[in-house]
């Protein structure tokens, strides 16, 4: 028998919705989850509940974004990570939502032409990331509020990482972990070999990034916003978005800002 849906502050039912990667252990939650809930369309619902690892939740937050159905997400790890994620449990769901903390994330916006003279543009909850395409390093032009900063950074890649997504390939890259709701931007090169000593800057969210490859037919380089690659750019600017707001829901114990912050103090 389906349990009753949970209810939120003002004591109305809040309809769920549910999202589940192909991997097998989600699918076989997701089996168990709609035999115990009742579920609704994502268009209907309250609430999307999300069962994967972490690259499931970037997807389903942009499957939102292209759909234009922006609705709060309970992610439940069932992928290796799940640093998004709450600990995946058959029971109280309901009780689970009444109690969940929700934490607003605004994204990057990418505006990227190609060398053909191809625009496009994409959002990034995570990080937006230049990487070289071939065996030649990238030699790109780093540019902030209309100021060129370093004329010439010659690596591997750089990207632009929000809070949230700090904790991810930023860090991998030995980028700083901003705390949630810091206001900041990583941004943080790939395997500089020049300039030697530079290790990357924090910005105000309020910056504005552009990235100018230096002979992109050379040295081709694309540009990737969480997900999604574009190749063959010359030109990538990046900026907050501050016409998106997507909210994550997480269980009091299991809070995204807790874990950023302890995250600076893991070994």
């Amino acid at each position: 028998m389906a349990e009753t849906r949970g209810r939120d502050s003002r004591n109305e039912l809040r309809k769920m919705a549910l999202v589940a990667s192909p991997a097998p252990a989600a699918q076989a939650a997701e089996a168990e989850l709609r035999q115990r809930y009742e579920w609704t369309d994502i268009g209907d619902a309250d609430v999307i509940i999300a069962l994967g690892g972490d690259g499931f939740m970037l997807q389903t937050l942009h499957l939102m974004l292209d759909r234009h159905q922006i609705r709060p997400v309970f992610g439940m790890n069932l992928g290796t990570v799940g640093f998004l994620m709450n600990e995946w449990r058959l029971d109280a769901l309901s009780d689970r939502l009444q109690r969940a903390r929700a934490f607003s994330v605004t994204p990057l916006r990418m505006d990227a032409e190609t060398i053909d003279g191809e625009r496009y543009s994409s959002p990034a909850i995570n990080e937006i990331s230049l990487l070289r395409e071939t065996r030649q390093t990238a030699w790109i032009e780093v540019s902030v509020d209309g100021r060129v900063v370093l004329p010439e950074l010659v690596c591997d890649g750089v990207m632009a990482a929000t809070a949230a997504g700090s904790t991810a390939y930023n860090l991998s890259a030995q980028g700083p972990i901003l705390p949630l709701g810091s206001g900041l931007i990583a941004l943080t090169p790939i395997s500089a070999f020049r300039p030697r000593r530079w290790r990357g800057a924090i910005l105000p969210e309020t910056a504005k990034i552009s990235f100018r490859v230096v002979d992109p037919v050379k040295r081709p380089v694309s540009a990737v916003a969480d997900q999604r690659e574009i190749r063959d750019v010359s030109v990538v600017n990046i900026s907050i978005d501050r016409s998106i707001a997507l909210t994550l829901l997480f269980d009091p114990e299991h809070a995204l800002d807790d874990r950023i912050t302890m995250e600076q103090f893991a070994v």
